[in-house]
């Protein structure tokens, strides 16, 4: 049986659709320059009530998607459980997929953080916009600082101010 690592880095995505691949792609650029022994990197087109299994075990979990409720090029915020409309769909919210984990594991989850990346076009065999590779870079530098340091606290901090930065 494989070792469960402590950092798991979740991207999803379709590469088919334009700006949704944002996820996939940054999974790309990080998996191109960091040390995988402490990490596991995964992809997938959506999130499924199977992958609250991937949480056990973790210490820390980044999941990286596409938006278009971005408030800048990206945004970095702290996940928490919530049931949420997409709960009961094929398609779920990390923040579903952490209540789904909660629920079965009877604990908390692992500490869980979005980076969400702002898009624009997301028609099936579109192309990534010009906007969209341009905060893929800028989210792609902020990821790079995230995980020079994955530390709970330091990570909780970052968040926190994005949080304020938006108000």
């Amino acid at each position: 049986m494989n070792k469960t690592l402590p950092i798991l880095i979740f991207g999803y995505g379709n590469l088919s659709r334009g700006d949704d691949a944002l996820g996939p792609l940054l999974l790309e650029m990080i998996q191109e320059r960091i040390e995988l022994d402490s990490v596991e990197i995964l992809n997938d087109f959506q999130l499924q009530i199977e992958h609250a299994l991937d949480l056990e075990d973790r210490n820390l979990v980044l999941f990286i998607d596409a938006s278009v409720a971005c408030n800048g090029a990206f945004d970095f915020r702290e996940l928490e459980p919530a049931h949420d409309k997409s709960y009961t769909t094929h398609a779920m919210s990390p923040a579903a997929v952490l209540q789904v984990y909660q629920t079965i594991k009877h604990q908390t989850p692992p500490p869980c953080f979005l980076l969400s990346i702002q898009g624009e076009q997301f028609e099936l065999g579109s192309d990534l916009s010009p906007k969209a590779r341009k905060n893929l870079q800028r989210a792609d530098q902020y990821a790079e600082r995230l995980l020079k340091r994955p530390n709970v606290k330091i990570w909780r901090e970052l968040a926190e101010k994005a949080f304020h930065h938006e108000e």
